[in-house]
């Protein structure tokens, strides 16, 4: 198994990275939204019926 940061050999104690360098990259691309795991069911419809609302009432 390679890891998926560096395509280097992956060592037990870190897999599936090679190092905890590579674990801290894999981490900060969650924190910083470079990773987006997909909502099939959000309701796309709310967000065009909050957008057409008239909040000034």
């Amino acid at each position: 198994m390679t890891c998926p940061i560096c395509k280097k050999p992956t060592s037990e104690s870190d897999r599936p990275f090679c190092s905890p360098r590579c674990k801290d990259i894999d981490l900060s691309k969650w924190l910083i939204g470079g990773y987006v795991i997909a909502n099939n069911y959000e309701n796309e419809s709310s967000e065009v019926e909050d957008a057409g609302e008239d909040h000034d009432n």
